[in-house]
């Protein structure tokens, strides 16, 4: 797997470590990133300030080579998940804006480096068949840190994992994406008591409202741009 060295402080071991422990905890509902975790598929590449372009260019890097690897090799789980040293102490709104601050830098970058869109989806981000595309591969965003409201996505360090749509798709092909989702969500509802309300299926509406994790109103509008939509 490719990996960046792109920390200083915590050390890149740490961020490793700290979040591989946390994917292995019982209550974790996320089955999907215990595979990718478990197969040697879970990509982690640690950054020093989310509210920083810092390592933007590392972090896009990370996320060309695992594309072109998907396309090489596509089978089974896996993640890419970026976890920054900090800031630890945003709210959920100023961790939702700066999510898409560096979402809107890495796409930028993706259309300054000549990469094409992945036609399997939108660049629209209010379209129900949006996703952000990085080496021509479609990926959609879980955000993760401390003030999290729902438990599955309160981790003790700002992190943003990258997940690849087209995993997904094939695994709606195979008839197995169903029984992964519902396996997800009754492990959610035990974690937290209830289902997250801003989860919905690919083509039901707009994926970018769940990525920081925050619940948001009907009125709430991505704050991205694709150059090349």
């Amino acid at each position: 797997m490719a990996t960046c060295n792109t920390q200083t402080g915590a050390g890149a071991s740490d961020a490793k470590e700290l979040f591989s422990a946390y994917i292995k905890e019982k209550g974790f509902p996320c089955v999907g990133a215990k595979s990718a975790l478990a197969t040697g598929k879970l990509n982690i590449v640690p950054a020093r300030d989310l509210t920083s372009g810092w390592n933007d260019v590392a972090i896009h890097d990370a996320l060309l080579k695992w594309a072109y690897a998907y396309k090489d090799d596509p089978g089974g789980m896996r993640s890419l998940a970026v976890v920054f040293e900090g800031p630890t102490d945003l709210s959920e709104e100023a961790f939702e804006k700066h999510m898409w601050d560096r979402i809107q830098s890495l796409a930028d970058k993706d259309e300054w480096r000549g990469q094409p869109y992945d036609s399997r989806v939108s660049a629209d981000p209010e379209s129900p068949h949006f996703s952000l595309s990085f080496g021509g591969e479609g990926f959609f965003v879980v955000g993760m840190h401390p003030n999290a409201s729902r438990p599955a996505r309160r981790f003790a360090l700002p992190t943003l994992v990258f997940n690849l749509h087209d995993q997904f798709e094939r695994l709606r092909e195979d008839g197995r994406y169903e029984t992964m989702r519902e396996t997800i969500l009754d492990r959610d509802r035990k974690l937290a008591g209830n289902i997250n309300p801003m989860l919905s299926r690919h083509g039901e509406d707009s994926e970018a409202r769940q990525y920081s994790g925050r619940q948001v109103g009907e009125d709430w509008e991505p704050p991205f741009k694709d150059r090349r939509s």
